[in-house]
Order: structure tokens, then C-alpha cells, then sequence
């Protein structure tokens, strides 16, 4: 059997732009959410765009956020499909790895979307709209963040499909972004949280 002709050293292609593009998208879409979100609950510039309707409002980001993740998506697999590819990575195993891995991330994310709604998923709390009780069942039993593992498992499962060693790197950077996102995002939910739960304990006291 002839050896792989494969050279170690063209793993990741550095020369495609694609690649960046794809990595920019992926930094973009948390920092976006982010800073609307955050905007949104220090001056409610959103619902009061939407004439004082919150829930709107936050169906409306839902749907920015949403879009922009099918972009970060197809910027995603254009970037794979400019990279060499590697033999180990397209072998019937690693196939079934894919799969599993895509199938996994899909779970993941369908079942923490059902757990919490549109407005529990997509930042209602931060446009006044806040769920009264912690969801603990699945998927949350299994991970704290099952939106944002999930979609990890995705790009993982997606770059072992198409076979390219520039998707395993990708996928690690998908990871410290919302490793990042993640460090903003919990404290400053929590504290909304609390900040509801004082209001309340007041208003018992008062009484």
C-alpha cells in the first residue's frame, strides 16, 4: 500500500482568507449580543423603539441573533471548504464521530431553546422579562451552558465531516469565545436575578 501523500506541514492553510473571515464571525456574534443586550437593559433603547413592548423587542434580537448565526454558519463551512483536508479525519470512523458529535450539539441546543422559550433563551432578562423559577432539567442537568456547548459540538462534529484540520482550530477558538462570553455573561445574569429577588423581599418588608 502506497503512503499517504500528505505533508505535515499543510494542515491549516494561513493563506486563505476565508478562514479569518469565518474566525471574525464567530468572535462577532457573542460580543454583539452582548453589547445590545446590555445596552438594552440600561436604557430599554430596543422596547422603546418597539413602542414599549419588551417581548417584541426581544423577539426582534432573537431574530438578528439568529440570522447572524446562519451567516457565521455559512462563513464557517466556506472556510472549510478552502482548507486541505486530512486523511485520518475522513476515514468511516471519524464519519460516525461527526455525526454523533452533530447530532449531540442539535440536542443540546433544540432541547435548551424548549426548556426556556424564545425570551429565556435569547436574553429576555436583560428586556425585564424573567423566568420565575431555575430550569434544572435537561438539558441543564448535563451542562449550565447547553446552548453554547452544543453549538461547540457542532462545529467539532462539522469539521470531522468535511474532514479539515483548519475546523479542529476554529472549533477551539469557538471555545474560548464563549469560554469568554460566558465569564460576562453569568455574573451579570445572576446579578439580575438577584436584583429581582431583593425588589421582592423589600416589597414583602414594606408591606
Amino acid at each position: 500500500m502506497a503512503p499517504l501523500a500528505f505533508e505535515p506541514s499543510k494542515l491549516v492553510d494561513l493563506d486563505q482568507t476565508s478562514l479569518y473571515i469565518s474566525a471574525a464571525a464567530i468572535a462577532f456574534n457573542p460580543l454583539f449580543w452582548n453589547i445590545v443586550a446590555r445596552r438594552e437593559y440600561r436604557t430599554k433603547f430596543l422596547t422603546r423603539l418597539f413602542g414599549g413592548r419588551a417581548q417584541n423587542a426581544c423577539y426582534f434580537l432573537a431574530a438578528a441573533i439568529f440570522s447572524l448565526g446562519l451567516v457565521r454558519d455559512g462563513l464557517y463551512e466556506r472556510a472549510l471548504r478552502h482548507q486541505p483536508s486530512y486523511p485520518l479525519l475522513e476515514s468511516p470512523e471519524a464519519k460516525y464521530l461527526a455525526y454523533g458529535l452533530i447530532a449531540s450539539g442539535n440536542v443540546l441546543v433544540l432541547s435548551s431553546t424548549w426548556a426556556l422559550g424564545i425570551t429565556g433563551t435569547f436574553l429576555g432578562d436583560y428586556f425585564g422579562i424573567l423566568m420565575d423559577h431555575i430550569v434544572t432539567g435537561f438539558p441543564f442537568n448535563v451542562t449550565d451552558a447547553p446552548m453554547y456547548w452544543g453549538s461547540t459540538c457542532s462545529f467539532l462534529g462539522t469539521a470531522i465531516l468535511y474532514g479539515k484540520p483548519a475546523g479542529l482550530v476554529l472549533t477551539a477558538w469557538v471555545w474560548l469565545v464563549y469560554k469568554i462570553a460566558l465569564a460576562y455573561e453569568n455574573p451579570f445574569t445572576a446579578e439580575i436575578y438577584a436584583k429581582r429577588d431583593r425588589a421582592r423581599k423589600a416589597g414583602k418588608k414594606s408591606r
